[in-house]
């Protein structure tokens, strides 16, 4: 079985703590699969190997940052942002982090492609493009196989916060957003309802077991 839950809103660090929560009762199986959708206020964070230095000194000091245990470097989560986390017992599908990583991509290129985006990989870095521009990020922690912290696409992102940072500590490319490729507003909920669709197809079809 594979839920969604929809967080609306919810702080980064409250998030945070409940996907910890979660990570051990799915160690435990004490809950099912779960992947968690959430817009989060203006945040940097930091992963464990983070150059401090790929935050610029001009930042916006009503930005919280975090230093948190997924992997990757610096980025940064806010409004207009759809965030997944997805809470997988990897038994259950490949105990396989890079083909963990490279389905998560697919989810979003498969969901960018129905709405007329073509997305796709960059060798060597890990993330979703739009030619040279980033348009999802991933960084995740993987406990005993079972994951958390996870993707986040740009809807509707303020693009300008990514102004302050060196995004995942990479130089020479942009960023970008649904919104700024197709030159309008995207409804979130929609998006969401084919990430979902897209979710379910990709990862129910690599199940191994109930």
């Amino acid at each position: 079985m594979l839920l969604f839950t929809d967080l609306g809103k919810s702080p980064y660090e409250k998030t945070w703590n409940l996907q910890k929560i979660m990570q051990r009762q799915r160690i435990n199986n004490e809950i099912h699969d779960t992947v968690l959708f959430v817009e989060h206020e203006p945040v940097y964070t930091f992963g464990k190997n983070a150059n401090e230095d790929h935050l610029l000194q001009n930042y916006p000091t009503d930005v919280k940052l975090f230093h948190i245990e997924r992997g990757g470097d610096i980025t940064f989560h806010g409004p207009g942002q759809l965030v997944g986390y997805p809470i997988l017992d990897l038994h259950r599908y490949q105990l396989s982090i890079s083909w963990y990583m490279r389905s998560l991509e697919e989810v979003v290129i498969q969901t960018l492609r129905k709405f007329n985006i073509k997305a796709e990989r960059k060798s060597d870095l890990t993330g979703v493009w739009v030619k040279n521009e980033k348009i999802a990020a991933l960084g995740v922690r993987i406990s005993r196989w079972v994951t958390m912290h996870g993707f986040a696409l740009n809807v509707n992102t303020d693009l300008s916060y990514y102004e302050n940072i060196i995004p995942c500590g990479i130089f020479n490319y942009g960023v970008t957003s649904m919104e700024k490729f197709l030159k309008k507003e995207q409804d979130m909920e929609k998006v969401k309802k084919v990430l979902i669709s897209v979710f379910s197809e990709v990862f129910q079809s690599k199940m191994v077991s109930g």
